[in-house]
């Protein structure tokens, strides 16, 4: 199993980056997919699922409106699109797979995402 995140990077406030996350070795529609974020000193927090097969959506209160989670399934890709950048969004984001029934659950390695001027 593996998953792997790409696009983070240093973007200024108001700016734009899109993660992706790139999934293999497991039933990808069976799956919650979620994005998860950790700032220094802080705890890892939920920033959006998506239930691949029906694309139901979630989102954390401080992104909803900015960001956009979703899928493409033939890839085995999650992907967040994040808008309108703050600051406070710079954290290390994680994928996060998860099968709650069958109580498995995979990460991803984290990709960097720094706001800053």
């Amino acid at each position: 199993v593996q998953l792997v995140e790409s696009g983070g990077g240093l973007v200024q406030p108001g700016g734009s980056l899109k993660l992706s996350c790139a999934a293999s070795g497991f039933t990808f529609s069976r799956y919650v997919m979620s994005w998860y974020r950790q700032a220094p000193g802080k705890e890892r927090e939920l920033v959006a699922a998506i239930i691949s097969a029906s694309s139901s959506t979630n989102y954390a209160d401080s992104v909803k409106g900015r960001f956009t989670i979703s899928t493409d399934n033939a890839e085995k890709t999650v992907y967040l699109q994040m808008n309108s950048l703050k600051p406070e969004d710079t954290a290390l984001y994680y994928c996060n797979a998860k099968r709650f029934l069958a109580g498995l659950e995979y990460w991803g390695q984290g990709t960097q995402v720094t706001v800053s001027s």
